[in-house]
């Protein structure tokens, strides 16, 4: 089995085949980052699995996707809870609800998951309650246990909000580096890697744990700042702290005209020149979140052809999958590998 670790370099003509991972777990059929999610993830495929990381105000590194817990639990519904509905800015914008910096590790604990998306995955409401909050640790455990001699399962941590962490009393590239120290999973070949759209994050645990230090993958968003990270001189800056780069599917597979990419991959191709893996986020069935030319029909909670576009990032050389559906990228990355042989 090949290795799941970012190589050293990935030139345009790849030896090695592109990765699979289980973003929040395999969430098209569980709620997103409960045990059941990874566990799927990991049985349909998927040789990494991402958690999305936030800080509980004990200082415990916790699973959610943002720090606002009303759609991803049932903290509404708790009427012990009711006076720690509040607003705040997150990223800019105002945000109305219940915030895992304002609960200690402990209360979260009592809170049980449910579907985030039940508009667009009713079936995946039959588990709201059946699953509690999961700490980092806990996800490292899990990767460890289900890893084998034959098949080693690595976590690709999101640092969720750093910005917002680092300029608070709760440190994120701090507490993030104390735990992987204490779960001895600070190593390059170890197993955890790191993301963040916030490249402070990453350029402090890098500090902290030197360039033998865990492997790091540099978000980069659908917005302006975005757009500077990809040029030649945005991907060699990222490669002085980190080993990958991670646009939006819709960065690479649609051009500048609103037209599906062909034949090469500008940034791709430049990623590479610059010694940086391409995973793309986020692959998912619903034709809410796929191009127009991959949808079918017109029903936002209809299935499209995610698999085509699994096919279609994969011919433009993209390096790891970041999917909902662990196995239809699984699937393509098959039709790759036996169209190689």
């Amino acid at each position: 089995m090949r290795a799941t670790a970012l190589p050293e370099q990935m030139p345009a003509t790849r030896s090695s085949l592109p990765v699979v991972i289980g973003h929040r777990g395999a969430p098209a059929y569980r709620p997103e980052h409960t045990t059941a999610s990874y566990e799927l993830a990991i049985d349909l495929g998927a040789e990494l699995i991402e958690p999305d990381v936030v800080i509980s105000r004990d200082g415990v590194l916790v699973v959610r996707h943002e720090s606002e817990l009303s759609w991803s639990t049932d903290v509404a519904t708790r009427p012990e809870f009711a006076d720690r509905r509040t607003t705040k800015v997150v990223k800019d914008e105002t945000c109305t609800g219940w915030f895992a910096e304002d609960f200690t590790y402990a209360e979260l604990t009592t809170l049980r998951a449910v579907e985030r998306m039940p508009e667009l995955r009713p079936l995946n409401s039959a588990y709201d309650g059946k699953f509690g909050i999961l700490t980092l640790a806990e996800v490292v455990e899990l990767a460890r246990t289900h890893s084998t001699p034959e098949r080693e399962i690595k976590v690709l941590a999101e640092l969720k909000h750093a910005g917002d962490a680092l300029d608070s009393e709760l440190p994120m590239a701090e507490l993030v580096t104390e735990e992987l120290r204490r779960l001895d999973a600070t190593d390059a070949q170890g197993p955890v890697m790191l993301q963040s759209f916030d490249p402070r994050v990453l350029r402090d645990v890098r500090a902290a744990l030197g360039d033998d230090g865990p492997q790091m993958v540099q978000l980069v968003d659908d917005f302006a700042n975005g757009d500077a990270m990809v040029t030649p001189a945005g991907l060699r800056e990222i490669s002085t702290y980190a080993q990958g780069v991670a646009p939006s599917c819709d960065r690479v597979l649609i051009g500048d005209d609103g037209l599906p990419v062909t034949g090469r991959s500008a940034l791709v191709d430049e990623a590479h020149r610059a010694a940086l893996s391409v995973f793309c986020w986020t692959l998912r069935a619903e034709n809410a979140f796929l191009p127009q030319h991959l949808r079918v029909g017109d029903a936002p909670d209809a299935l499209g052809d995610a698999l085509g576009e699994a096919r279609e990032l994969l011919a433009l050389g993209v390096d790891g999958l970041i999917t909902d559906s662990p196995e239809l990228a699984v699937r393509a990355i098959g039709e790759l590998a036996t169209a190689l042989v």
